[in-house]
């Protein structure tokens, strides 16, 4: 049942103010009408008795209080979904922006999600391919996990995403495979890169994504992964499909969330977040995984730009509590022309022993990663002492550890953003540079994996 009022007493910014209200709900959506028929849209912010905060979608320029009416829907922001949703692209509310024809719902979905029972979440346990290596062998996804990309200002996350949607797959499963994209306050160049970038490569075709540019509304930023992820939740365990879902800029989400928190007046938290930000990212965090008895599963990738590249700013510090690892990029890397610019050592997959190993990657995988962590460190170390004392202060040893860091940033990190390299061809690679060492330094390989992979060069 739709309630009309005609009792609009005031209207600042984005904020409407409407009174005598009866039994309206707090995130309830709302149409303004204007005497000429035009209507814009917004939702409660706060009910107190009987008065109603509303925020404005659109801009409250020119809005006529006196013959204005305000139209309460009776629920919350909500999602048609259909299996046609698939090479689509929406704005942040779910609306076709593509051209294309609107969706015929198969359903209706409120976009808050309802929780996962924990006794009923199945462990992420299969490997994902994204055809990177520092992160396919390094830093292994594994399906239902949640592992965001930390990035700075400037730096490519945006190629990453992309790379990632285009050649993201699930070895060994017949199960199809989808990609959710959901873009937050990105500019309209950027916006105009995905969508294109994901039209070249033919990704599209099994991608759904979601669109809010800068200039779209606060409000407008905080529906969107919701949207995406209420997408994802019906491709994955309505339709049994593998879904990857990828929301970038999480800076952009949190920020939208401070500038609503200073509109309702709440007291703010850490550097003026609300003092909710953790419970929120976790709303939205927590809405990955695999349930039992259910073929689909989603999987998440955040992006966030931290802050003056600050890991203790509250967004990537309360991420990083709510997640399974991080991947970073690094500003250095970059600098030096390596793409992606992937900084593996403090990079971090708390699930990749679950996805790797016989059956699911290659019996040498774990062994590997580990060696090839081990001697990335001792090289970076080498070249730090060949600077302060000069390349004669090391060893013949440390020599070599110096050449394989060169080599393993140039040949194994870099690798472009068009190159999509198999697990068995990273690991191969892997046992190349490996290679520049002598055998008896591969003391984190067992001896069996090292008769069997390590290349005879003789």
């Amino acid at each position: 049942m739709r309630k009309e009022y005609k009792t609009i007493k005031e209207v600042v910014g984005p904020l409407m103010l409407v009174d005598s209200v009866e039994g309206v709900k707090y995130d309830e959506l709302v149409e303004i009408e204007q005497a000429n028929g035009e209507i814009r849209h917004g939702k409660v912010l706060e009910v107190n008795r009987d008065r109603a905060l509303v925020q404005l979608f659109e801009s409250s320029q020119g809005l006529k209080l006196t013959t204005a009416k305000a139209k309460f829907l009776g629920h919350g922001t909500q999602l048609n979904v259909s299996r046609d949703m698939l090479g689509r692209v929406f704005d942040g509310m779910g609306n076709p922006i593509d051209g294309g024809a609107a969706i015929i719902p198969e359903k209706t979905l409120d976009i808050n999600g309802a929780p996962i029972n924990p006794a009923a979440r199945d462990y992420p346990a299969e490997f994902i391919q994204t055809g990177i290596s520092a992160i396919d062998a390094l830093n292994t996804l594994v399906r239902g996990q949640k592992l965001p990309v930390f990035s700075g200002s400037g730096l490519p996350h945006a190629q990453l995403a992309a790379q990632i949607a285009r050649q993201a797959t699930v070895l060994g499963t017949r199960e199809p495979f989808a990609v959710v994209f959901a873009a937050m306050g990105i500019t309209f160049e950027e916006a105009n890169y995905f969508i294109s970038d994901f039209r070249r490569t033919g990704a599209i075709e099994r991608a759904v994504m979601f669109m809010n540019l800068a200039n779209d509304p606060a409000v407008e930023r905080i529906a969107t992964p919701r949207m995406a992820i209420t997408c994802a939740e019906y491709l994955a365990y309505d339709l049994g499909m593998h879904v990857l879902v990828i929301l970038t800029d999480i800076t952009n989400y949190a920020e939208a969330l401070r500038e609503v928190s200073a509109a309702r007046k709440e007291i703010p938290g850490r550097r003026g977040y609300p003092g909710y930000l953790y419970t929120d990212l976790a709303s939205l965090y927590e809405r990955a995984g695999r349930i039992k008895g259910n073929p689909g599963s989603i999987t998440q990738i955040p992006i966030l730009t931290m802050p003056e590249d600050d890991k203790t700013h509250p967004i990537p510090d309360l991420t990083g509590y709510i997640t399974e690892g991080q991947i970073i990029l690094s500003r250095d890397l970059n600098r030096r022309g390596i793409t992606p610019p992937i900084d593996v050592l403090p990079s971090l997959s708390r699930l990749k022993d679950k996805g790797t190993g016989k059956g699911k990657t290659r019996e040498d995988h774990s062994d590997t990663m580990n060696q090839l962590f081990s001697a990335y460190a001792r090289g970076k170390e080498a070249k730090e002492l060949a600077v302060i004392l000069g390349e004669a202060a090391l060893s013949d040893v440390d020599k070599l550890y110096s050449k394989f860091a060169t080599e393993f940033e140039e040949r194994y990190v870099s690798q472009g953003w068009e190159t999509n390299r198999t697990i068995e061809e990273t690991l191969d690679l892997g046992w190349d540079l490996l290679s520049i060492l002598p055998k008896s330094e591969l003391k984190r390989i067992h001896q069996e994996y090292i008769d069997k992979y390590y290349p005879n060069k003789e």
